[in-house]
């Protein structure tokens, strides 16, 4: 969240790092990723628009260069293929001729429905390689060549769901959870280096992420009807996310009910866990 001070402090920067960026999307596709791409875009930067299906990269690029009149470049990747992973890095070198100035790894899947022991490895296979490694080789690629530049930043794409622990959602919340993991030990390791790490964990946004993912139909329309009633712009969260990582911010959640969650899990931990079980037990099962 953005304070109106947070928004004064901002327009005092002398080099915000969102602005002018040489940036790096991944899953620029749609959604979070799309926003990010376009909002950079506003900000005077030239943007990578990476995504598993190529078309919806070059849309996103298209938008991008006829919304903004900045330069777009689309590529196709899976995050989830190491060697992909690496062309993607190599292809960022050639292109802005150097290190990005941004990298943000967006890229992610949803997954839910079924509890611990009926999932499937397939299923914890899938989830993790998106939304885990992908982030894994975002970091450990572009790290690298931000620390050889002496500025920059990174954005890694989490969830509420990394703390908030929902039942019949494992694969997903492991995933977040280690995505919050990864950013805390980074931020760490890269404090005082001049590059900035920021991990964003919202709840509902309005994407495309429940329609997409291997949901089951219970839990896919409960999610359809949170997201209805409580969802937020995929732009306005990239917008402020982008602030936030101008200021410095390591966590970013965007709406009130991940705050409350936040608290409420570091708090008051066993009662919090106890009542997710009595949800557990209203949950309809599949």
């Amino acid at each position: 969240m953005i304070t109106a001070v947070d928004g004064v402090r901002r327009r005092f920067l002398r080099n915000p790092l969102s602005q002018n960026a040489r940036a790096v999307v991944t899953g620029a596709g749609s959604g979070i990723g799309r926003a990010f791409a376009l909002e950079l875009g506003r900000r005077g930067g030239e943007v990578i628009c990476a995504d598993i299906d190529e078309e919806r990269a070059d849309e996103t690029a298209s938008l991008v260069t006829g919304r903004t009149g900045r330069t777009a470049h689309a590529f196709g990747c899976d995050v989830a293929d190491r060697a992909a992973m690496d062309s993607l890095a190599a292809f960022t070198r050639t292109t802005f001729d150097g290190p990005p100035t941004l990298v943000i790894n967006n890229a992610g899947v949803g997954i839910g429905g079924r509890p611990v022991g009926d999932i499937g490895f397939d299923d914890w296979d899938w989830t993790l390689g998106i939304n885990l490694w992908g982030v894994v080789y975002g970091c450990e690629l572009f790290a690298p060549m931000l620390r050889e530049a002496g500025r920059g930043g990174i954005i890694n794409v989490a969830s509420a769901a990394g703390f908030a622990a929902a039942p019949v959602m494992a694969p997903y919340n492991v995933s977040k959870a280690g995505v919050v993991s990864l950013s805390e030990t980074l931020a760490a390791e890269l404090a005082h280096s001049g590059i900035g790490v920021t991990v964003l964990c919202p709840t509902f946004v309005k994407t495309n992420v429940a329609r997409d993912g291997r949901i089951t139909s219970d839990a896919q329309n409960l999610a359809g009807t949170l997201m209805r009633w409580t969802g937020v712009s995929p732009a306005g969260v990239a917008a402020s996310t982008l602030d936030a990582h101008d200021l410095g911010r390591l966590y970013v959640l965007p709406q009130l009910d991940a705050r409350v969650i936040w608290h409420l899990k570091r708090h008051f931990p066993a009662s919090y866990v106890r009542g997710l079980g009595l949800l557990n037990r209203l949950l309809p099962s599949s």
